[in-house]
């Protein structure tokens, strides 16, 4: 099973409401972290692996047709030629929300690791290294968050054919979200989910 749609923007960008729509679309299972929290004893090996240059996408993405979030959104350069024939979008927000945003969920959750539940170390550990990968490195302060941020976005427009790219903010809702994927517009609302509470709450469930 090929991937048709795969998201380069990094957590924190309306991923989890994204990953919602691309279901509701008729593009799903679509992976997120939270696939990866729900089955660490299998993700988290296939996602460090991938991290120290043997990835087995098959395996990572059995049963998927679509893919947002971290772990997926840093590795966008290997997945552009893994999946020629898939759209990518790239969720965005402002620079300034965002580093509020990650700096108070995933980057503190990640520099308090040591204390965290020891079932969670692995995963943790990953995500650490997914996060370097990515462009952050622990003790960047607000400044250097949106830097990266900005560096990350910019490296997607460059590297993904303008043609297979959807630049999107999950505030605009379904219609450029439809048009890009060519999918008629749902008559229920567009889904709004995953503010910081819900966040924690996740990461609990999966503790």
């Amino acid at each position: 099973m090929a991937l048709k749609i795969i998201g380069a923007g990094v957590g924190r960008t309306g991923t989890y409401s994204l990953k919602i729509a691309i279901g509701q679309l008729g593009f799903g299972p679509c992976h997120h972290m939270e696939e990866v929290l729900k089955n660490t004893s299998v993700q988290v090996p296939l996602w460090a692996e991938a991290l120290a240059g043997n990835a087995n996408w098959s395996a990572i993405y059995e049963g998927f047709n679509s893919a947002v979030d971290w772990p997926t959104a840093g590795f966008f350069r290997e997945l552009v030629h893994e999946y020629p024939n898939a759209k990518f979008i790239l969720s965005e927000r402002s620079p300034e929300s965002w580093a509020d945003s990650f700096g108070s969920t995933i980057y503190k959750l990640v520099e308090g690791r040591a204390n965290a539940p020891e079932k969670m170390h692995a995963w943790l550990t990953m995500v650490n290294e997914l996060l370097v990968k990515s462009g952050f490195p622990p003790g960047l302060d607000r400044e250097g968050l949106m830097n990266g941020f900005i560096a990350h976005n910019k490296a997607v427009r460059e590297i993904i054919p303008e043609e297979r790219l959807l630049v999107y903010q999950v505030k605009d809702g379904w219609e450029p979200l439809c048009n890009f994927l060519g999918a008629p517009i749902p008559s229920e609302p567009f889904p709004r989910t995953n503010n910081r509470e819900e966040f924690w709450d996740l990461v609990k469930a999966g503790s």
